[in-house]
């Protein structure tokens, strides 16, 4: 009986054990594996400690397995197998994707990306769902219990295990009806005007009416509403302002007249924002690889409009 552990096995010695039983030769399994002739027999010994039998015996010239040896093959052929599969496991075919992926995004990502995205998922990966919610403020929670594999959000949460990559920037523009109004051309006349603005579930303000308050721009909000998609009934056939990124005069502003804010913006960024755990993850990298390539279309498309 040996007296070496199972776990004295290693993926080199099954296919050395392998070579050997295939070549009948020392020699000729020294070179199929890289290695010297030393190497093998050196090999032949740890095998024959560890199962306990001869593996291969001398014949004439040459050597051949012992029966056992040859049933031993058959198993370390399979135990390879296994472990290349185990190897390749990681490996992702999209075509054989069933899942459904959880994606976190306000009305204007939501409307500018994701029938895009998903048009590519789909086509790659027939059997995939696709799961939209509302990003509102985001937070590391909703990516850490799996309540999202992705969230877009110009608000990427601060969190030692959260990553983010931006995917691009916004300006922000004022939005109006030109049947009733001109474009304000001057601080005061904006900040005379009626505003619309948008206050999430959550409770606060847009990044941009928080910087232009505390830049003491004085702006008097009059309708505030829920999501970006709200704001047009609210402006069309009024005097009413709204200021929002400029992107959303593609779908969900379209109809409005837009022109440059007067007075300082900075730019709206968006990122992209996933969970430390999704980092090498060869699906997540696809999703993530396919969200970043229908950014410049869907740009250049808003370009146009």
């Amino acid at each position: 009986m040996s007296r070496f552990d199972h776990l004295d096995l290693d993926p080199r010695l099954l296919q050395l054990l392998v070579a050997v039983v295939e070549e009948r030769s020392i020699t000729r399994a020294a070179g199929r594996l890289g290695v010297t002739q030393s190497a093998v027999s050196h090999g032949l010994e740890r095998l024959r400690a560890i199962v306990g039998d001869a593996v291969v015996v001398k014949s004439g010239r040459g050597v051949v397995p012992t029966a056992h040896a040859e049933a031993l093959a058959v198993r370390a052929r399979e135990l390879l197998e296994a472990l290349r599969g185990f190897a390749a496991a990681g490996t992702f075919e999209p075509a054989r994707l069933v899942a459904t992926v959880r994606i976190a995004a306000n009305d204007l990502q939501r409307d500018l990306l994701l029938p895009r995205l998903f048009a590519r998922l789909h086509d790659a990966a027939p059997g995939l769902r696709l799961h939209v919610v509302p990003s509102e403020v985001p937070s590391a929670e909703m990516l850490r219990d799996d309540g999202c594999h992705l969230v877009i959000s110009p608000r990427p949460p601060e969190a030692g295990d959260i990553v983010h990559k931006r995917l691009f920037e916004d300006g922000y523009r004022v939005f109006y009806d030109a049947s009733q109004r001109d474009a304000p051309s001057t601080r005061e006349a904006y900040e005379q005007a009626e505003h619309v603005t948008v206050l999430r579930d959550a409770g606060r303000a847009l990044d941009i009416d928080r910087v232009l308050g505390a830049a003491g721009v004085q702006r008097r909000f009059v309708v505030q509403v829920p999501d970006f998609a709200g704001v047009r009934p609210f402006v069309r056939g009024s005097r009413r302002l709204a200021t929002l990124p400029g992107l959303l005069r593609v779908d969900l502003l379209r109809g409005l007249a837009h022109a440059p804010v007067p007075v300082a913006c900075p730019p709206m960024p968006m990122y992209m924002v996933w969970h430390l755990r999704y980092q090498t993850d060869p699906m997540h990298q696809w999703l993530r690889r396919e969200l970043e390539a229908v950014v410049a279309p869907a740009l250049e498309a808003a370009r146009a409009a």
